[in-house]
């Protein structure tokens, strides 16, 4: 049955009318006519008439009343990010496996709770792990609610600590720890999907502390948050060619980068048991010594690396000197949605595999950018060259001239449009150099996750005291990266689109009310904002009903 508006002349009246089947065809017959429309409505009637009915109607009732104000509330909860990250934690089996690292140990509060909590807040407000707990409060996380700051802390430690049964080298100064064998279960369980890591995309950054940085691991270095001051960490991620986070490698502030990528090769086969290991990397972890270790028959690595351009004699005079022609991969850009253009070029020069890769986009405005710099230096010069100095981009455009002032270097500037658009790329892999170079240009992928572990998840400012606490501070941030990368895949994986800052807003806003109505407990969902439904539908989950009794 249903409610239908029947006009007749200038009037409307409404109806209630039932629908039923005869001999295969659906029929309707008018029940009752209720009355004139306008009038039911203008004296209040109708309204009254609904609400009467409404005490044969449970769940309508309900929402009347709350709608109304003339339920008593109980209880308010966010709960989206569990409904959602709550299933991956499961599908991952991070669950399972923080457990069985804690086989033997005998704490008095649930470890893998302190943990979970510590990671779900990372994904959704971030900061401290005092914060955490204050955060806490607003949310329905299971098994979070009797957990206690000191908690949090102890479980980071726990993640850090130094393991004792499985005596292993400090590589770098860094002992392996309980987030390393982590690290390997979680590898450990996606092993039948591959048995070898094809490729290995690998970068660094560098997290400063606010306080001294723990005992050994917080020491001064060169900083590229720009905070020389303080001391810091550096911390090395490695995603497979999916994307996927395969570690983090957690080092005292003063490591150098280019000391870093021979440990990390060596790490993936002994920590994951695998033969094969092709490795990308940027620029800032390569040196000549380090070339010939992955050439060498004890590693055989093959490699795809950045090659220093402007520093490297045989790059900067043989390479880009090379008049060979370059191959169109992407051309011109008709929309600023399509792929930037590239354009590729292969030089061996003794053996030694080279890959020249330019994007004529970037190299216009390179041109571009530098023209204005000259063109504003030569009116700065006019009024006094004093001030100039100071200025890093203006200072690599002059030289001294006579009587100690300075002028426009044009060797240096003829010399800056070799280096217009262009990256170089050295390699010992046989495959095309288009895909050497669409290799080379995934290692976004890495700097994209330090963006998100340094800013969305704000893993900085750390003020942990100790080593093991620091580093378990850090690989909470990984594991929130690898929730947020298993929802990305699955969502991937329907050809779905989205704005994780919408997932993040949607989720955050989903709540629950527990009400107390004619002596029964009710629960009511909030409105789905932002692309919550998406998340929901990557990981799997069906949304809560609008309402329900609770039992």
């Amino acid at each position: 049955m249903y409610f239908r508006v029947k006009r007749t002349g200038a009037y409307a009246y409404l109806q209630l009318v039932e629908s039923f089947r005869e001999r295969g065809q659906v029929h309707q017959r008018v029940l009752s006519t209720i009355g004139r429309l306008d009038e039911l409505q203008a004296s209040g009637q109708l309204e009254g008439l609904m609400r009467s009915g409404l005490r044969f109607c449970e769940q309508l009732a309900v929402i009347d009343a709350h709608a109304a104000g003339q339920t008593e509330p109980v209880q308010v909860q966010r709960v989206g990010p569990d409904l959602v990250f709550g299933r991956l934690w499961e599908t991952l089996q991070l669950g399972n496996i923080i457990q069985r690292s804690l086989l033997g140990r005998r704490y008095e509060f649930d470890v893998e709770r302190a943990i979970y909590l510590t990671v779900i807040h990372r994904l959704f407000a971030a900061g401290s792990d005092r914060a955490a707990e204050r955060w806490r409060e607003a949310y329905r996380l299971p098994g979070t609610q009797r957990l206690e700051l000191h908690h949090l802390y102890r479980a980071m430690a726990f993640l850090g600590e130094p393991l004792k049964e499985q005596p292993a080298t400090a590589v770098l100064k860094t002992p392996r720890c309980t987030k390393d064998r982590i690290e390997e279960e979680l590898f450990e369980q996606r092993r039948d999907l591959f048995s070898a890591i094809d490729l290995v995309f690998f970068d660094t950054t560098s997290i400063y502390f606010e306080g001294e940085g723990g005992e050994q691991i917080g020491q001064y270095g060169k900083s590229k948050d720009h905070r020389p001051d303080l001391k810091q960490m550096v911390v090395g991620l490695a995603l497979d060619l999916h994307g996927w986070p395969l570690c983090c490698e957690l080092w005292p502030g003063n490591t150098a980068d280019v000391t870093t990528l021979l440990p990390v090769v060596n790490r993936l086969r002994q920590r994951f048991r695998v033969r094969g290991v092709s490795i990308v990397a940027d620029r800032g972890t390569i040196s000549a010594s380090t070339i010939a270790r992955l050439e060498s028959k004890e590693m055989d690595c093959d490699y795809i690396l950045g090659a220093r351009m402007r520093s490297v004699k045989e790059v900067r005079e043989r390479v880009l000197a090379d008049r060979g022609r370059y191959q169109e991969i992407t051309p011109e850009r008709q929309s600023s949605k399509d792929p930037s253009p590239l354009k590729v070029k292969e030089v061996s020069i003794q053996g030694r595999r080279y890959i020249v890769c330019l994007n004529e986009e970037q190299r216009r405005k390179d041109a571009a950018d530098r023209q204005a710099i000259v063109e504003h230096l030569r009116q700065q010069l006019k009024r006094g060259d004093k001030d100039l100095v100071g200025n890093k981009g203006y200072r690599k455009y002059l030289r001294v001239a006579k009587g100690e002032h300075f002028t426009i270097d044009e060797e240096k500037i003829t010399e800056e449009a070799r280096y217009d658009g262009k990256w170089v790329l050295q390699t010992n892999l046989a495959d095309q150099p288009m895909l050497i170079a669409l290799a080379y240009k995934e290692l976004w992928m890495v700097e994209d996750m330090f963006r998100t572990m340094k800013s969305i998840l704000e893993t900085r400012p750390i003020y942990h005291k100790c080593d093991e606490t620091i580093r378990g501070h850090v690989f909470c941030s990984f594991l929130a990266l690898l929730l947020r990368r298993a929802l990305e895949q699955r969502l991937e994986q329907k050809g779905e689109s989205w704005e994780w800052a919408e997932i993040v807003r949607g989720l955050d806003n989903l709540q629950e009310v527990e009400a107390l109505f004619q002596g029964k407990r009710f629960v009511l969902r909030s409105q789905v904002l932002g692309q919550a439904h998406k998340a929901f539908m990557g990981a799997g989950v069906a949304l809560p009903p609008t309402l329900r009794e609770k039992v």
